[in-house]
């Protein structure tokens, strides 16, 4: 019941993102892979998962945790890491691969400096020349990589 209140709550606060001012945010942490995974859950089921699911998920997530880090040791002593391994939380400095492993793939990718400049709003300036891809998640979140490596998280949500 506590999974299903959570996801209610991420679900009610993006709908009640609808009224005030939008929020506009430029951070070096993001979203958990949870969070994520039981809004996706909610939006497609709509339903609380099952104890079996979210066990069958957090084990599958461990897996390829540990498979990135075997694959990657010099990865296991960067200051990411217990971002990715223990909070599961997407944070600046992480590779692309990472963030696929906690968020999935993105709605949307561009290296178009235009979109980026749109996606960053009034950050861009501090990203311009730094950034050559960002990817788009839902609930406003948009991660700017140079590289392979996460530089920049914003997250804009409209308000009507």
């Amino acid at each position: 019941m506590k999974l299903f209140a959570a996801a209610l709550v991420v679900v009610l606060a993006a709908g009640c993102a609808k009224w005030g001012p939008p929020l506009e945010q430029r951070t070096t942490h993001g979203p958990t892979a949870r969070q994520f995974w039981i809004l996706r859950q909610a939006m497609t089921n709509s339903r609380e998962p099952t104890i079996e699911e979210r066990r069958h998920w957090e084990d599958q997530l461990e897996i390829r945790i540990d498979q990135y880090v075997r694959q990657h040791p010099e990865a296991a002593n960067a200051l990411h890491v217990t971002s990715f391994r223990f909070d599961k939380r997407v944070v600046t400095g992480m590779a692309k691969e990472q963030v696929l492993i906690l968020l999935g793939a993105p709605e949307g990718v561009t290296s178009d400096q235009g979109a980026m400049e749109k996606a960053a709003r009034r950050y861009w300036k501090d990203m311009q020349g730094n950034v050559t891809e960002a990817w788009s998640y839902p609930l406003g979140w948009t991660f700017f990589f140079t590289g392979q490596t996460l530089v920049d998280i914003t997250q804009y949500l409209e308000r009507d």
